[in-house]
């Protein structure tokens, strides 16, 4: 086994810890924190770049001195509002207090000192739908590449709905060559509605050096350190997950696998898969 597939390390607290040196590869960090009212957490971006999202509840949030008052909206995940999100460049610290019950996310990847501090979310950031049928699935772009707010992060919500397939027809970036595809280690935060279902999520490669198929319940964390990682919602169970990217471009370029590509052609989608 590869070890793709993260489990929470406690209830509460700071529930997913995932480094660079942890997940074995050079760019993405994701952390996550589970926290109570009045829960007080902080820490220092370092050499990294961060975005926090408020992925439910609502936190008082301040950083690098500045107080950006209480941030969140959404209590459920799946009321699907627009997410309130905040980047914090390398070198800095921010803190942040839980007014409710709260779940915050923290993307992370190297920095560069090349953006500013700034508030990411609600504003700029609308419920779009992708793809036809079964492969209908809903995206709130936090921080893809149109927005110019980060040094290397790539963030973006997705919302699937109970039986359709999602990051699909199958699509791998990993390969620096731009433009025909960039390097992009990705990490998945899954959540399930109604909370004991599960997803299914696979990561291979076309020469089958890698190929793991794996059931996320809800709270997990999938590694994709390289191959195409489809993901589907069984029947009678909403699937939302948070993508974070990073790598040494900050672009998102993709291929498609070659023996499915014929379903993207088929339905003329000129958009990306999510």
């Amino acid at each position: 086994m590869a070890n793709l597939l993260r489990k929470p390390t406690a209830p509460t607290g700071k529930c997913h810890d995932i480094t660079a040196d942890s997940a074995n590869w050079g760019y993405v960090g994701f952390g996550l924190y589970k926290l109570q009212p009045g829960d007080s957490v902080q820490e220092a971006t370092g050499d990294r770049e961060v975005i926090l999202v408020l992925v439910e509840g609502k936190a008082q949030i301040t950083a690098d001195g500045q107080d950006f008052g209480e941030m969140g909206e959404r209590m459920s995940v799946f009321d699907r509002l627009p997410p309130h999100c905040l980047y914090v460049p390398n070198n800095k610290s921010w803190q942040a207090i839980a007014t409710t019950v709260c779940t915050l996310a923290v993307c992370t990847a190297p920095g560069k000192s090349g953006h500013r501090l700034q508030r990411l979310g609600p504003e700029g950031i609308t419920l779009t739908p992708r793809g036809k049928g079964q492969n209908t699935r809903f995206i709130n772009n936090i921080a893809m590449e149109d927005r110019d707010v980060a040094d290397s992060l790539l963030v973006t919500e997705v919302f699937t709905p109970a039986g359709n397939w999602s990051s699909y027809p199958s699509h791998r970036h990993d390969e620096d060559i731009y433009p025909d595809m960039t390097y992009l280690e990705e990490t998945y935060y899954h959540r399930l509605n109604p909370a004991q279902g599960f997803a299914v999520q696979r990561v291979y490669t076309e020469d089958g050096s890698l190929d793991e198929t794996m059931s996320p319940a809800d709270g997990d964390v999938i590694l994709v350190p390289k191959g195409h990682h489809p993901c589907a919602a069984p029947y009678g169970y909403e699937l939302y997950y948070l993508n974070v990217m990073a790598g040494p471009l900050r672009k998102w370029r993709f291929k498609n696998d070659p023996a499915h590509d014929w379903i993207a052609k088929r339905d003329a989608d000129t958009l990306p898969p999510a």
